[in-house]
């Protein structure tokens, strides 16, 4: 039998910085963390090798004395908690007290650290957990800490780490979260010599996210700010038109802590659900603060993960604001006409920004003599503010100077609502799909198909949530023999059915009668369609109960729907479009794809060279 031994403690300080540490990007995240909790409102980080070679940042926030610095390496160290009952209510970013002693196991570690109202600062170096130096010496206030060598004792996990330029894509990324959670902190990065990322610390988020993500998403933000009981969310949300092929623009913070939530992104996400196309995904950027006692930040070893008291509660929360949010915004896409403008807009996107890096990084004497004029003057201009700073105390706010960028809401009145009936004329139909409505300045090509279907699924989730469905008998009865599957299937999902409308009764055997389909798609293929949504329940077994009601709802309202390439009158469509002004989401139809475009007569215009 192997013999029980107690390990040594350069093995335990190892193995917990194995849990800790996971690569350079982690020891950037707990120093950066510690800088917040210290009062920091600047913090600089510089890496070199992706963060193996060098990790350096520097904060300006309280520093420490020199009795203290031995003690912040010990396991379990922390200024930030004192008894078992501070893990209720935890308000800062770190509180473990494994950060330091975990980096400090893994590489060699200097700082230097000095309290404002310290005379001298303190200098400590410590590699691999073992002391060198600790002495007084002149410093600045604040700390600044220097991790070289990264996992040089432990060889196989640095052969596990990927390129520097990914190691540093890492960093660049968690600094990017960092600056969304905390916009009153100016942050600067820097990998080898190069400046890639600076913010003001003027606390606008807004800035921050035209920093970070370009104009494009900048103008097409919607803020939000909702309460309930002790739970806030603040920030932004991007409108449907904003949207990528996976979740790494879904960016929320809990108390200032950036984490990933299987529970919130649902939230988010089925709050889109009938805005965006399957598989896409919004961007946001949101701040959450809910009481600590609600939380439970200490289920992940780098706390990236959280546990919710109140998660069902939460979760409507966000899905509700989010939805009541996207209902009060205008969002008609606008239509663009091709390479001409979009060649525009990606200049427009690479132009440099005014939160720049400091002067030094943008010394371009010799390139402006040969610019354009206009250039030359702008570039000069961008010279003058970098030389003057940058205000921290004036808010950001783009300017924009075509009329294409001014935001929908400021250049006419919402499209869907009872003001407008009187204000649009219908202009009549193209290519048997689309339909031309004018109003003011403005031109409207409506997708019949995308707009019944919408009618039709808003009416069926009225009548599902008022449990008020509205049957139509059908004669003969329709009878299906169903497969071992197809049946287990329906016993499973019958009284879901039964809300949307459907009678059905055992026939015996594995036959099954339906008497009465919903009213809305009367005079389909009932049979078909019935028989289309089993084999969808089969195939997506693994949704949870509201999201197969949600599928099948969208399925019907799709079959019933009047379709493309089909003819109908104006008094038809006149009927169509009323009902849409009253829908909760007209822009979009079930799938996420939109059921209107815009196009503006400035845009026709210009397109005719009648204005430049």
């Amino acid at each position: 039998m192997p013999e029980i031994r107690i390990l040594d403690k350069a093995t335990i300080d190892l193995i917990a910085a194995g849990e800790v540490i996971e690569r350079p990007s982690s020891v950037v995240k707990e120093l950066v963390e510690n800088a917040i909790d210290a009062g920091a409102t600047a913090i600089t980080v510089e890496i070199k090798d992706g963060g193996m070679e060098l990790i350096r940042v520097t904060d300006n926030g309280c520093g420490m004395t020199k009795d203290q610095v031995p003690l912040a390496f010990y396991s379990h160290a922390t200024s930030k908690i004192r008894t078992a009952a501070d893990l209720d209510e935890i308000l800062t970013l770190g509180f473990r007290g494994e950060a330091l002693s975990s980096i400090a196991a893994v590489s060699r570690v200097e700082l230097i650290t000095k309290p404002a109202e310290a005379l001298l600062g303190t200098r400590y170096v410590i590699e691999g957990a073992r002391e060198v130096s600790l002495e007084e010496i002149g410093a600045p206030n604040g700390t600044t800490f220097l991790v070289r060598s990264l996992f040089y004792q432990t060889p196989a996990r640095r052969k596990f780490l990927k390129t520097p330029q990914t190691e540093a894509g890492y960093v660049h990324a968690l600094l990017q979260h960092m600056a969304l959670s905390h916009p009153d902190i100016a942050f600067q990065f820097l990998s080898h010599g190069q400046t890639r990322l600076f913010t003001s610390g003027n606390a606008s988020a807004q800035e921050i996210i035209y920093h970070l993500y370009g104009k494009d998403i900048a103008s097409s933000l919607i803020p939000i700010d909702a309460s309930s009981g002790s739970m806030r969310l603040t920030g932004y949300i991007g409108k449907p038109i904003v949207t990528r092929g996976n979740r790494n623009f879904e960016n929320y913070f809990v108390n200032g802590r950036y984490v990933k939530s299987d529970l919130i992104a649902k939230g988010i996400e089925d709050a889109y659900r009938t805005y965006l196309m399957q598989h896409q995904y919004p961007f946001t950027a949101l701040s959450f603060t809910v009481d600590g006692k609600d939380v439970d930040v200490n289920v992940h070893p780098q706390k990236l993960e959280l546990r919710f008291s109140k998660g069902e509660e939460l979760y409507r929360f966000i899905s509700e604001s989010i939805s009541a949010c996207l209902k009060e915004t205008e969002l008609i896409p606008e239509a663009t006409f091709g390479k001409e403008e979009a060649v525009q807009q990606e200049e427009v996107a690479k132009a440099p920004h005014p939160v720049t890096p400091p002067q030094e990084h943008y010394e371009a004497k010799d390139t402006l003599s040969h610019t354009e004029p206009f250039e030359r003057e702008r570039l000069l201009k961008l010279k003058d503010q970098i030389r003057a700073g940058i205000r921290q105390d004036t808010p950001y706010e783009p300017k924009y100077e075509s009329r294409e960028e001014v935001s929908y809401e400021q250049q006419t009145l919402p499209f869907f609502s009872a003001e407008t009936k009187q204000q649009y004329r219908i202009l009549g139909q193209t290519f048997d799909t689309y339909w031309i409505v004018e109003m003011g300045e403005d031109l409207f090509l409506v997708d019949q198909h995308a707009a019944h279907e919408k009618v039709i699924f808003e009416r069926l989730m009225k009548r599902k949530e008022e449990k008020e469905p509205l049957s139509q008998q059908i004669a003969p009865a329709m009878v299906l023999s169903l497969s071992t599957a197809e049946e287990a299937t329906l016993q499973r999902y019958l009284s879901d059915f039964q809300k949307l409308g459907y009678e059905i009764e055992h026939f015996g055997g594995s036959e099954y009668r339906i008497t009465a389909v919903p009213a809305d798609i009367y005079g389909l293929d009932e049979r078909q369609l019935f028989l289309e949504m089993l084999d969808d329940l089969n195939e997506n077994d693994r949704l949870v109960e509201n999201d197969q009601l949600y599928l099948r709802i969208a399925t019907m309202s799709c079959k019933a729907a009047i379709k493309g390439n089909m003819h109908i009158s104006t008094k038809e469509f006149q009927t169509l479009f009323d009902e849409m002004l009253t829908l909760q989401n007209p822009y979009h139809c079930p799938h996420g794809r939109p059921t209107t475009i815009r196009m503006s007569r400035y845009d026709l215009e210009k397109k005719f060279k009648r204005v430049l």
